[in-house]
């Protein structure tokens, strides 16, 4: 019997779903200017607006009105991060402070941290599965540098553990993998990994033609939420928490076979990296006509999302860099891409005033969600999955459920 032998490949989904958003629940006013960022909680229970108006406001999910404005940026708010226990997070803004919150009662934790000469760019804590007390983070800014702070609670100069000076151009953003380096990326068009202990930069990474505007891991969204997942697990003690993050983030890393970089610049190209290893990259991803402007890995580490200023999101296969398909709808350029949990969902935000969820099965548009009156210049899907924010030039924030 001559049979002949085909081969099937299959990838495990993840084990819940989630469900596209689909109408607008409220919009939330009070802000004074466009919002420019909006981020989740790790368990998707609180949510924190940055907006041109120099605020904060923090608003309770639950009743969908705000709990708190609060006030101490001189300057634009342009980044916020929660740490990834959830009790706390860090704003930026473009009056170079570094500002950290308690993430229950929203009051400032100690003084501002004092040290940029310009505005941030990007905030990222260490992980949960290496630091039980989520004490650590860095902060990139314009002035060229990355200041690594370790929290006493005092503020100020005190907290700065060191500053990372190599770049010779702002720094875009800075992301801090589960592996002890620091990643950064910078205007003077390369990437650089950091050691997170010593300081000291370990690989300079080259190859982009011009800014490199963002970069992602494909470990993000673990770390993001460190403990947190669709299980909704209690933990007696801080460390059996620390335990399923590290968990969590091993199985991304098994799956994916090492944590792996995606950078994207105006030179229309996007690099993928495999930065623990080698200063060389895996592969060049090309096909978008103007710049890339955000990249996101699916939650499950398969599949990258990119959105550029040609109007369209494109999907790359993230193990080796290949060309998806093409996703067609915006008709202006596209500012954000934030994946559903469960990486079965991809949300874009535009800025023709659109945001728009493609279904990752067939690889179209599943839902259209117009209703911002001006340029959608945030958007977050909350780690739980029932909610997207966007934020807009028309100074509200939107909530969407399914």
């Amino acid at each position: 019997i001559n049979a002949e032998y085909m081969g099937i490949f299959f990838r495990p989904q993840a084990v819940f779903r989630i469900r596209p958003v689909t109408r607008c629940t409220s919009t939330l006013a009070g802000h004074g200017e466009a919002v420019l960022v909006v981020s989740f909680s790790p368990d998707g229970t609180k949510l924190v607006s940055g907006s041109g108006d120099c605020k904060i406001r923090v608003w309770d999910l639950a009743t969908e009105t705000a709990i708190k404005e609060l006030k101490v940026h001189t300057g634009w708010v342009q980044a916020l991060a929660w740490s990834p226990d959830g009790k706390k997070f860090a704003s930026g803004g473009r009056d170079s402070k570094v500002v950290i919150w308690n993430g229950v009662a929203f009051e400032t934790h100690g003084a501002y941290l004092k040290g940029h000469r310009d505005r941030i760019n990007e905030i990222s804590w260490e992980p949960l599965h290496r630091n039980l007390l989520c004490n650590r983070l860095a902060s990139a800014s314009k002035d060229g540098t990355v200041k690594v702070w370790k929290l006493s609670g005092q503020g100020g100069t005190r907290d700065l553990q060191f500053s990372l000076t190599c770049h010779t151009g702002g720094v875009q953003c800075v992301k801090w993998g589960g592996q002890g380096y620091i990643y950064t990326c910078s205007q003077d068009k390369t990437l650089m990994v950091w050691d997170a202990d010593q300081g000291t930069m370990v690989r300079k990474l080259e190859g982009h033609g011009h800014w490199v505007n963002y970069m992602a891991l494909n470990t993000d969204i673990v770390l993001r939420t460190g403990a947190f997942d669709h299980t909704d697990k209690k933990f007696e003690t801080p460390e059996e928490a620390q335990e399923y993050a590290r968990e969590r983030y091993e199985a991304v890393i098994n799956t994916c076979k090492g944590e792996k970089l995606i950078s994207c610049s105006d030179d229309n190209t996007m690099f993928l990296w495999d930065p623990v290893k080698s200063n060389k990259p895996t592969v060049r991803m090309t096909g978008h006509q103007k710049g890339v402007n955000r990249v996101s890995f699916s939650p499950d580490g398969k599949i990258v999302a990119s959105a550029s200023f040609d109007k369209s999101v494109k999907l790359w296969n993230a193990g080796d860099g290949r060309f998806i398909t093409t996703l067609r709808g915006h008709v202006a350029d596209v500012y954000m891409v934030s994946w559903s949990s469960d990486s079965r969902l991809l949300l874009s935000a535009s800025k023709d005033s659109t945001l728009k969820v493609w279904s990752m099965r067939t690889k179209k548009l599943a839902f259209d969600l117009p209703g911002h009156a001006d340029e959608v210049f945030a958007s977050d899907w909350s780690p739980d999955g029932l909610r997207v924010a966007s934020g807009s030039k028309d100074k509200t924030i939107k909530i969407w459920r399914h």
